[in-house]
Order: structure tokens, then C-alpha cells, then sequence
């Protein structure tokens, strides 16, 4: 007999073939299979296997859940309210690094050009001040961070050596934006390459696929959603603002 479940916490292949070794050692496994892109897995097992057995054999790191394609029962759609209530309880504990980070951001942009204020210079270290964190925690796991950016970014996922070099390509625009150096140049690749990554984005958001964000890399372990798409797009935002000025 053939199960398929739902697994998060997978974040690169190493993660995935140690999913897939835990799972096929458990006995009656026969063999486990693990989509990596999908967060899922197809279990061949001789005799049927709780879900407690077969989270123990994972590590704290890994959610194993059986995946239910058949229409909800009466008593599920009762309690589907706090079920969803919960979930966002546990998205929003899940972002809290994201919005601390944002804050912090925010706070020292506003410190450093609150007197006398300057607007412009506030959004160019904003956006330094973002290129250079997130490209440090993406610079914690460089061998992780490239599997689960190809999973949703459309370059990485055709071009390998993109996806190895984005945080490096990060912390040069987060350079250039704090020491004022070809600002035109990295407004123009701040669009180009958020640009791509939101298409990505959003297509995972309308097709309600559960991933791991990659913003962060994969020191954090933060779920696709509608803060990652806000996120470039004030990026996005403030790069139109300063080209516009610019050129003007």
C-alpha cells in the first residue's frame, strides 16, 4: 500500500535524502519517496504505519502530516474556523524575524538621516542597510540557500550559477546603495532581480503551495506568503522612487 504525506522543514537535498533515510529505516517501509519541491512524500509500506511512529523517526526539524485530497467531513468544516486561526497564530510567530528585522532596518535608515532628514538618502540606505542583512544570513548556508531559492525563483531554477551567486550579487548592491556608488546601475538590478523573484512568488502564492521562503536563507525558517511578495515590492517600490528622481 502507497501513502502520500505532507513534510515541512525541508529545505535543500540534504535534507531530503535524510528525510527519505529515516523514513526507509523505519520497519515496514518498503520505500519512501521525497518531492522536494512539493514537500511531500509517497511511502510504499507493508502494513499501515501511524503518523506517530513515523515522526518519531524524523528529527524535531521535519512535520510529517498525511495529505487528505478527499472532501472534508461535517465535523471538519465545524471546526475549520480555528483551524485557520491557528494557523495564522502560527504564520505570524513564523514571520516575527522578518518584521524584527524590517523594524530594526527601518529604525537605524531613520536615525542616520533624521537630522537634518533627507527622504532620499533614508531609501538608499534602507535599501543598503536590507541588501547587506538578508545577504548575510543567505551567506550562513550557501549550500543550502540555492536549493530553496530554485524553488520558486524562474532564473535560479535555469540557471544554477545564479542561484549561487544572488547573495554575493545582494551584498554588492547593499555596497553600492550605502556608499553611493552607481546608484542608477543598482536601482536597475534591485528591479530586475526582484522583479523575477515576485513573478515566483506569486505564482507559489496563487498555486497555494507550501515552501519555505528563502529570503532569510535557511538559517530561518520562514513559510512563502504574502509578507515575502510586500517585501519586494517596497523594495520594488522605492527603486521606481529613486529612478524617477533621478531622471528627473
Amino acid at each position: 500500500m502507497k501513502h502520500t504525506y505532507v513534510i515541512t522543514g525541508m529545505t535543500c537535498n540534504g535534507c531530503r535524502t535524510s528525510v527519505e533515510d529515516k523514513l526507509n529505516a523505519i520497519k515496514g517501509v518498503l520505500n519512501v519517496i521525497v518531492d522536494l519541491e512539493k514537500a511531500e512524500a509517497i511511502i510504499e509500506m507493508s502494513n499501515r504505519i501511524s503518523i506517530d511512529t513515523l515522526q518519531k523517526a524524523l528529527s524535531d526539524k521535519y512535520s510529517i502530516s498525511e495529505k487528505n485530497e478527499s472532501a472534508p467531513s461535517a465535523v471538519e468544516e465545524v471546526q475549520r474556523p480555528s483551524n485557520v486561526i491557528e494557523e495564522k497564530k502560527s504564520e505570524l510567530k513564523q514571520l516575527f524575524p522578518l518584521f524584527l528585522i524590517f523594524g530594526y532596518i527601518t529604525i537605524a535608515s531613520v536615525l542616520i538621516n533624521y537630522r537634518p532628514w533627507s527622504g532620499t538618502d533614508f531609501m538608499l540606505d534602507f535599501m543598503g542597510l536590507f541588501y547587506i542583512v538578508f545577504s548575510f544570513f543567505k551567506l550562513l548556508d550557501l549550500k543550502g540557500f540555492p536549493e530553496s531559492f530554485k524553488m520558486y525563483d524562474p532564473l535560479a531554477k535555469v540557471m544554477p550559477i545564479y542561484r549561487w551567486v544572488y547573495p554575493f550579487i545582494e551584498l554588492a548592491l547593499g555596497i553600492l546603495f550605502l556608499m553611493r556608488i552607481q546608484i542608477p546601475i543598482a536601482l536597475i538590478i534591485t528591479l530586475v532581480i526582484l522583479g523575477i523573484t515576485t513573478i515566483g512568488v506569486t505564482r507559489t502564492l496563487l498555486n497555494k503551495k507550501t515552501i519555505q521562503c528563502a529570503c532569510l536563507g535557511t538559517a530561518l525558517k520562514l513559510p512563502m506568503t504574502k509578507a515575502t511578495f510586500i517585501e519586494n515590492s517596497i523594495m520594488m517600490v522605492m527603486a521606481i522612487i529613486m529612478l524617477i528622481k533621478t531622471y528627473n
